[in-house]
């Protein structure tokens, strides 16, 4: 970088290309400390928090997603909200609600769960669409309006929902606006007979989450998050993204959203920075493209968003569509 480029980024915030990356890597590792055997997926929820992004985690259950979430939340000293969708659970429920206050006679706005920088969404698709779509203007824009009062919510805020794979018939579909706003769709997945020992041996004593410490504070994870958004997105980059979403339009009943194109751009900054680089190659974007499109991708018409058939339509345009 030029010296005025330097200086500017030092206002802003931005770490170092070799100090972001370290950084990065050593929330991997810590992550991995607690997550046995899943160093990729890992990896692409490290990414969606670099690039801004909320993560959705589609599995039976199980599998280590709640754990995932803590660990993150432990591993940059975030404040960490929890919130347990039922069919029951209100909207309010989730961003919070006004009540009466008799000492002063008038109504206090008591904050939700949601109000924290790592908020777990846990079985997000037990909850009906109205509870669901709560989180809408909280994932978009970082706020939460009630009674038409506006509030901010923490900086960073990310948003890691699992979703219930196995009981369909006792869950409901996630409306497609809300699944636009998860970055990434991840799965976790069995570990092996291996992986599956070394778990045993490591919660023999106590959790291994108890024992999790942060690897950087709140502050420091501003900061990172802002170094990868300042990592170079050269425009035949940017316009192979676009290149790719089209081919998605053309070739699917529903193709993927201009935020989403957005979020690939977004993710393979922050690919490229965990790679140690200040710019993007084709490839951080060729690495992203499957777990930030194809859960947006309805293959045919009266279909599901997501699954098998939206996966082949993502293959096939990084198949048909290369990088100039």
């Amino acid at each position: 970088m030029t010296d005025a480029t330097t200086e500017a980024a030092v206002e802003r915030g931005v770490l170092s290309t070799d100090e972001a990356a370290d950084l990065a890597a050593r929330l991997v590792d810590n992550v991995e400390t607690v997550i046995v055997g899943k160093r990729t997926p890992i990896e692409h929820l490290v990414v969606a928090v670099l690039g801004r992004g909320h993560v959705l985690l589609e599995d039976v259950p199980g599998t280590g997603k709640t754990m995932l979430a803590r660990t993150v939340a432990k591993s940059v000293s975030g404040s960490f909200g929890r919130v347990q969708f039922t069919p029951d659970l209100l909207p309010g429920d989730v961003t919070g609600t006004h009540v009466f206050d008799e000492s002063t006679g008038e109504f206090d706005f008591r904050e939700g769960p949601v109000f924290g920088n790592v908020v777990l969404a846990d079985e997000i698709n037990r909850a009906p669409p109205k509870t669901q779509a709560a989180l809408l203007e909280a994932m978009e824009e970082g706020q939460v309006t009630a009674d038409g009062t506006t509030y901010p919510l923490p900086d960073p805020f990310i948003v890691i929902a699992t979703m219930n794979a196995v009981e369909r018939d006792r869950t409901y579909d996630l409306p497609l606006a809300e699944i636009d706003r998860f970055t990434k769709q991840l799965s976790l997945g069995y570990p092996s007979v291996a992986e599956e020992r070394e778990i045993l041996s490591r919660v023999a004593g106590d959790h291994p989450v108890r024992e999790v410490e942060a690897v950087m504070d709140v502050p420091t994870l501003r900061r990172l998050r802002a170094t990868a958004a300042s990592v170079t997105v050269a425009e035949p980059v940017r316009d192979y993204v676009a290149r790719l979403a089209a081919d998605t339009r053309e070739h699917a009943a529903l193709g993927v959203s201009t935020r989403a194109s957005i979020a690939l751009l977004h993710a393979a900054q922050g690919r490229a920075l965990l790679g140690g680089r200040d710019y993007v190659l084709p490839d951080d974007v060729q690495t992203e493209a499957s777990s930030v499109l194809t859960h947006r991708v309805r293959a045919d018409e009266g279909g599901r968003v997501g699954g098998p058939a939206a996966e082949q339509v993502v293959e096939r345009a990084l198949d048909r569509v290369r990088p100039e």
